[in-house]
């Protein structure tokens, strides 16, 4: 299985080649990424109160690929700088009207590939359909504490 890593920047960087991964809860305290995906599902999970106040930008460079992103819900969503090619869109239904909270900066480069924006309930649904989930559940119950990763903003 493949693991992000930090570059020396400051850069989480997740490859995924072929493979499917996913990262919820409160994984990370890092407000830019780089995702290469070829061929590959990943699910990042941005809702995260631990995460510095600011622009979080992610850089994507996909090829038959597939990013979800978990997201609060006044998050803003900038994809200008995203160059898409082929059948590549990036969904968002349920863009709120008025933005006040997080900017997320998409930029990079999307071939044949998806971007999925979940808010709200579907981003609780998607981290709870998960085994990180089910594994969540056990810890929490053995510590005495709230799961983090359906809701990371309602487990601090």
């Amino acid at each position: 299985m493949t693991t992000p890593s930090t570059s020396a920047d400051g850069i989480v960087r997740i490859p995924a080649r072929q493979t499917v991964v996913k990262k919820l809860g409160h994984w990370t305290t890092a407000r830019a990424f780089e995702i290469r995906a070829h061929r590959g599902v990943v699910v990042l999970d941005l809702r995260s109160p631990r995460i510095p106040a600011g622009d979080v930008r992610v850089a994507v460079d996909a090829d038959h690929a597939r990013l979800t992103l978990l997201v609060p819900d006044d998050a803003t969503i900038d994809d200008w700088d995203l160059h898409r090619s082929g059948r590549s869109r990036v969904g968002d239904p349920e863009r709120p009207e008025v933005t006040a909270g997080r900017r997320i900066v998409l930029s990079g480069a999307l071939r044949h590939a998806e971007i999925r924006i979940r808010r709200g309930g579907l981003a609780v649904l998607t981290a709870m359909f998960s085994r990180e989930y089910w594994g969540d559940l056990r810890r929490a119950h053995r510590e005495g504490r709230p799961p983090s990763v359906a809701d990371p903003a309602h487990s601090d």
